[in-house]
């Protein structure tokens, strides 16, 4: 980039931008200028259309519809005011309201940056003679892997060598420096065509990495976690906050806790009980999950329970994330970089953590025997090797997707496990295949959505758990008898029960609870394989970002 720049610099800013204001246009592209100052932002300023209202009012003309620009224009006239480039930045931040991270440089001091962290993730990259910001770790894992995380209420001043820390009145703050701990060849695709299929290939030795670090004397232990037992043991209920395919992973483990535990559990949307004022006490346990450990919504939720007092773990995969550090506990999925937007390794990760905490929590309950704990440990061991058997069968799945790809509308019915599993199905096949999807609970389908069953309409029907086959088989007739082309994902010895499917996956005979660690796999190679026979953009959905920043 240097050898193309006519310019003595060493200094640039870019971002890859998810639209909140304004179309994904040139005009509305980061970085934003104004006559001295070019910024990029990630955010949302809730107060931009009275800014940008004082700002046409002083001269400033504006060339796209985007909040950032605001910012732009407002620091560019602060430093007019002030005459310095920090004092100007923090003027204009007492004006800014909303959620924010800038990355901020001035044409009259070229060879620094200043940015901002108000909620919004930000990371420092530490490097010898050069440093970085970016609000992922893939960003800068190629050049450094030591690293300052930004809280709310912090400016760094990012010079080639020297990184400034303050808080807005320009006190100065002592980071603690961390390191990655994974190499930058996990951020690469290693042979695969896709980051997707990569990481759903990943998953038997991602979950040997999730719980091998559990396991202790033959039985689950959270010591190394410091997730206290009593914790576990005398909390009168749960309630799981996440969004997307972490609530799914959520739903999962509240089948597993309650019927393991005995214990309610709920689940809950986190931007909806956000929205709300939850009934929580400090003797329910609030359990967050999310991925990328900065989901807004996610995080705005765990400050809303530890506000009714509740305690909360949350299950995360990157390490001192927002959610890690405000949590009172914190179990981590160790998955390594998940790049591809649509996760897959980290679901699956998410719910071996969550028959984990079941089973710890079971057996500290005395709900569960020693022998029992064991059995059931020995019984998670094994999902690395049966996911793998069924990763071998790939060319299968393909074989089928490429059948279904042009269809441009699907439904998915289960019970119990495989209608969380179903729910999780579907939103995979939306999200990177952009073929319209819903999932339904099977009993209810002669309640309404039957009607929508057609000659033709592909129908994929989940019956892993070996309680609710029959029921299973029956509602699959159901939609057989409309004309429905039903591909079924069972257990193997539901298998002779569903011999009118037009096409099925037989999945071994295993532990309930624990089947859907198995059967998620095919979901993810189905989807995987029907959007890229349509030709879609797998790694990088339009209109998704992996982590999810803005409300």
């Amino acid at each position: 980039m240097e050898g193309r720049l006519d310019a003595d610099t060493h200094c640039g800013i870019g971002h890859t931008r998810w639209a909140t204001h304004g179309g994904p246009t040139d005009e509305n592209a980061h970085p934003h200028c104004s006559e001295h100052i070019a910024l990029l932002h990630n955010g949302i300023i809730e107060n931009y259309l009275e800014l940008k209202e004082f700002l046409l009012n002083e001269g400033y003309i504006f060339k796209s519809q985007t909040d950032t620009e605001t910012a732009a224009h407002l620091i560019d006239w602060c430093y007019k005011q002030t005459g310095d480039f920090l004092d100007a930045v923090i003027m204009a931040l007492g004006k800014i309201k909303g959620t924010y991270a800038f990355g901020i440089i001035c044409k009259d001091e070229p060879d620094k940056i200043i940015c901002v962290r108000q909620e919004n993730p930000l990371l420092i990259g530490l490097g010898d003679g050069e440093n970085f910001m970016a609000s992922g770790l893939p960003a800068f894992i190629k050049y450094t892997k030591n690293y300052y995380v930004m809280e709310p209420g912090e400016i760094a001043v990012i010079e080639a060598d020297k990184v400034t820390v303050l808080d807005f009145e320009k006190n100065p703050i002592k980071k603690e420096v961390l390191e990655i701990t994974w190499d930058y060849a996990a951020a690469e695709k290693g042979g695969y065509d896709h980051f997707m299929i990569k990481e759903i290939h990943e998953t038997p030795s991602i979950l040997k990495a999730t719980m091998g670090p559990r396991i202790k004397d033959g039985i689950v232990q959270f010591a190394a976690d410091e997730l206290p037992d009593d914790l576990l043991k005398n909390c009168k209920s749960i309630t799981i906050l996440a969004c997307g395919s972490a609530m799914h992973a959520g739903m999962v483990a509240k089948y597993v806790i309650e019927r393991m535990c005995r214990v309610k559990v709920d689940v809950e949307v986190a931007s909806e009980f956000r929205g709300r004022k939850p009934i929580l006490t400090p003797d329910d346990l609030v359990v967050v999950i999310s991925q990328s450990g900065e989901t807004i919504d996610t995080l705005g939720a765990l400050k809303l329970a530890k506000s009714c007092g509740s305690k909360v773990l949350s299950i995360v995969n990157v390490v001192a994330s927002s959610i890690a550090r405000e949590s009172d506990h914190v179990v981590y999925t160790w998955t390594g970089p998940e790049i591809a937007v649509a996760t897959t390794k980290a679901y699956s990760a998410q719910i071996a953590i969550g028959y984990m905490i079941a089973a710890r929590m079971a057996y500290v309950r005395g709900l569960m025997s020693l022998e029992e704990l064991k059995d059931f440990t020995d019984k998670l061991q094994k999902l690395p090797e049966l996911i793998a058997g069924i990763l071998a069968r790939e060319e299968t799945f393909k074989a089928l997707a490429g059948s279904y790809k042009d269809y441009e509308d699907l439904f998915f019915i289960g019970r119990g496990l495989d209608y969380a599993l179903a729910l999780e199905g579907s939103l995979k096949l939306k999200e990177i295949s952009y073929m319209h999807s819903e999932t339904y609970a099977a009993g209810e389908l002669k309640h309404g959505t039957i009607s929508l069953v057609t000659e033709g309409v592909p129908v994929i029907s989940l019956a892993t758990q070996s309680d609710l086959a029959d029921k299973m088989v029956s509602n699959t007739k159901e939609v057989d008898a409309r004309g429905a082309r039903v591909l079924a994902i069972c257990r193997e010895s539901v298998k002779p029960a569903l011999y009118f499917a037009d096409d099925l996956i037989a999945l071994p005979d295993f532990e309930d609870i624990l089947m859907p660690s198995l059967a998620v796999i095919p979901l993810q190679l189905l989807a995987y394989h029907i959007a890229v026979a349509r030709g879609c953009d797998v790694d990088k959905p339009r209109n998704l970002a992996k982590s999810v920043t803005v409300e």
